[in-house]
């Protein structure tokens, strides 16, 4: 596979090598203020499989929770991935920030047990209160 993306200004470009997996929809309230939508889609890429192409410079990160880093594009404010300290081997991807068809769909819903009051989920996913 070989998927490239980028932000909304288009400074911070990258390429991924690899398989997408574990793709889904998050409903949490972190997710939800950091995307400013409903819920954040997201995949899982390995930390290897991932090459920043361009603007690597313009990434700033956003310690959410402990060990957890949002990166986002310091120009356009685009959320782009996010790095664990607990996992470094991998990464997740903002299924938003994709140019190409990664070919993936999300396989779940995560924290719905916390979804936005005005969002009426209406697809067949399965559904989890919190993460499993």
């Amino acid at each position: 596979m070989n998927v490239r993306g980028s932000c909304l200004c288009g400074r911070v470009r990258f390429r991924i090598s690899g398989a997408l997996f574990d793709i889904l929809n998050c409903h949490c309230s972190m997710c939800r203020k950091y995307h400013g939508a409903a819920f954040k889609s997201r995949a899982r890429v390995r930390t290897a499989e991932l090459e920043l192409t361009a603007g690597a410079e313009t990434i700033r990160y956003y310690e959410s929770s402990p060990g957890e880093h949002k990166g986002f594009c310091s120009t356009c404010g685009s959320p782009i991935l996010t790095r664990f300290d607990r996992d470094t081997a991998n990464l997740t991807i903002a299924l938003g920030t994709l140019d190409d068809d990664p070919g993936v769909v999300p396989e779940r819903h995560i924290f719905v047990g916390s979804k936005a009051g005005w969002h009426t989920i209406t697809d067949t996913l399965p559904q989890h209160r919190d993460v499993e």
